[in-house]
């Protein structure tokens, strides 16, 4: 038997529901609502999130027991940014050079979240060093291998940590993942799987740090983790290649094939603190390199 828990929610700030579901195929927007599965504890919990017509923000999950969704729709209301007050960050950039005219443009933007810290951890290992759609494609194949599925809709949620712990590098490395990302993919699952990291921690720095000293997981996978997975607004991902070919641009007075290095990225972030991720995704949009 399931049952249906909802929750009507005032946005903090102007907002608006993301108008795809991404490449990895795990949100679905259909006739304009959204929908995903996810995991509670190993039970699952199919969400469906609207926007009303008044700008109020409808959360629904249906589950065999109502803790289990009512932690489902705070993770993906969490995800989607529903309660990230932007006024202050707004206030202060509006007139900013390099991000009024986005900010002005498009206030309701915001940074696409995971509801999973430890799936924004696995894709961003997925994404190192190579283009999105290839990347999106590792996501796919990885998700129909060892996600989880529900067998009424046919939807199908990330691999659960301990999924992924148990798999032989050289099986991941048949999903296109290069051998040293299968080794840190299959190493990161084992930590979180023991407990030995946190992603869900109130204080996620110790677990940063017992990350970063996995061969292969760096300062943009952390960040990217922070940022996508963790709702933490002041990382930013210095080291995508966006940013680079974006401040090289700014630099170099226009030049396309400009790279910046990563202190050149961060040095041109810092006055955006505490948002400096947010900042990034602003700058991105104006230059036409982030779709929301």
């Amino acid at each position: 038997m399931t049952l249906e828990v909802r929750l009507e929610v005032e946005p903090a700030w102007c907002y608006r529901l993301p108008a795809h579901g991404g490449l990895d195929g795990l949100t679905r927007i259909r006739g304009g609502v959204l929908h995903r599965l996810l995991h509670e504890d190993g039970e699952p919990a199919l969400v469906r999130v609207a926007q009303l017509s008044s700008g109020r923000v409808l959360l629904g999950a249906r589950a065999r027991h109502a803790s289990t969704a009512r932690r489902a729709i705070a993770r993906m209301r969490r995800a989607l940014g529903v309660d990230h007050d932007l006024a202050a960050f707004h206030d202060r950039f509006r007139d900013d050079p390099l991000l009024g005219a986005a900010i002005r443009r498009d206030p309701a933007l915001r940074v696409r979240g995971r509801p999973s810290a430890f799936e924004a951890l696995a894709w961003a290992i997925t994404e190192q060093l190579i283009e999105y759609e290839r990347a999106a494609a590792i996501q796919r194949r990885l998700v129909a291998r060892f996600g989880r599925r529900c067998p009424d809709t046919g939807m199908r949620d990330s691999p659960s940590a301990e999924a992924l712990a148990g798999q032989a590098p050289a099986l991941l490395q048949s999903l296109d993942l290069s051998a040293g990302r299968a080794i840190s993919l299959r190493r990161v699952a084992r930590d979180v799987a023991a407990g030995l990291v946190d992603l869900d921690a109130g204080d996620p720095e110790p677990g940063w740090r017992r990350l970063r000293a996995v061969p292969g997981i760096g300062a943009w996978t952390i960040e990217t983790l922070a940022l996508t997975g963790q709702g933490q607004l002041d990382q930013l991902p210095a080291g995508d290649l966006a940013f680079r070919k974006l401040v090289g641009r700014l630099r170099s007075g226009g030049d396309p094939r400009a790279r910046a290095g990563e202190q050149d990225v961060r040095e041109l972030f810092a006055p955006y603190a505490p948002w400096r991720g947010l900042a990034g995704i602003y700058a991105l949009r104006g230059a036409g390199a982030y779709t929301p």
